[in-house]
C-alpha cells in the first residue's frame, strides 16, 4: 500500500526556460509527483488527465502543441524516472525556442512540488491464482496503484509486482499478457478488470 505526502520544494517558474530548469533540477520524487498527482487523485477518469506540466503550459501559458507533445508521453514505456525526465527535455530542446521566454501572469507561476512515500505491507497475501484473483477483486485501489505504477518508475523494475509475481508460479504467458498493457489508458478500476479478464483467459491455475 502507498501514501504519499506532497511537499512545496521551494521552486516556482514564470516560463518554459524556467520550467526546463526546474525540470533539470528537482529530486526524481517531483517528476513522479507532477506525472502521476492525477492518476490517483482522479482514478475515475479515462483517458488520463495531462501531468501538471502540460497543464500548466497549456492553460497558462497557451501553448497547446508544446503541451499536446509532454502529455503524449508514453510513460508506460519507461522503467525509471530520470529517463523520463529526459525524455521531457528533449521535447523542449527540439521544440525551438519560441514563446519560452514569456512570463505568465503573476500568482500564476508553476510551484514545484514533491512527495515523501511510505509503503506499508498489506494485509492480503495469496499463495495460489485462485486466491489472487479473489484478493483483486476486493484491494483497495491504494495497493492496486503502488503495484502497477510505483513498482516500475519508481523503484527500476522490468515489471509490475502483479506481472513479476505469476512469474513466480510460473504463469508466464499470463505474466506478458499483463505487462503488454498499457495502464495509463485506462482507469485504475478498468485496469482492475482488465487483469481479471487476463487471469481468467490466460491462468492455467485459475
Amino acid at each position: 500500500m502507498e501514501y504519499y505526502l506532497p511537499v512545496l520544494i521551494g521552486r516556482k517558474a514564470s516560463n518554459i526556460y524556467e520550467l526546463i530548469e526546474g525540470i533539470k533540477a528537482v529530486p526524481a520524487a517531483s517528476i513522479y509527483y507532477h506525472t502521476h498527482k492525477f492518476l490517483k487523485q482522479h482514478h475515475y477518469l479515462v483517458p488520463e488527465p495531462p501531468n501538471d506540466f502540460a497543464y500548466w503550459i497549456r492553460n497558462v501559458l497557451t501553448q497547446p502543441k508544446l503541451s499536446e507533445m509532454i502529455a503524449g508521453i508514453n510513460i508506460a514505456g519507461y522503467n525509471n524516472l530520470e529517463d523520463l525526465r529526459k525524455k521531457m527535455l528533449e521535447i523542449f530542446n527540439s521544440n525551438g525556442i519560441a514563446g519560452y521566454e514569456i512570463n505568465c501572469l503573476k500568482g500564476f507561476e508553476f510551484q514545484f512540488m514533491s512527495c515523501k512515500t511510505f509503503w506499508f505491507k498489506y494485509k492480503y497475501e495469496p499463495v495460489n491464482l485462485k486466491e489472487f484473483y479473489e484478493i483483486l477483486q476486493k484491494i483497495d485501489i491504494s495497493v492496486f496503484y503502488a503495484s502497477i505504477f510505483s513498482s516500475k518508475l519508481r523503484m527500476g523494475k522490468q515489471k509490475n509486482d502483479f506481472s513479476e509475481w505469476f512469474d513466480t508460479i510460473g504463469e508466464t504467458e499470463l505474466s506478458e499478457q499483463v505487462s503488454k498493457i498499457d495502464p495509463y489508458t485506462l482507469t485504475l478500476e478498468g485496469l482492475r478488470n482488465k487483469i481479471l479478464n487476463l487471469i481468467l483467459k490466460y491462468g492455467k491455475h485459475k
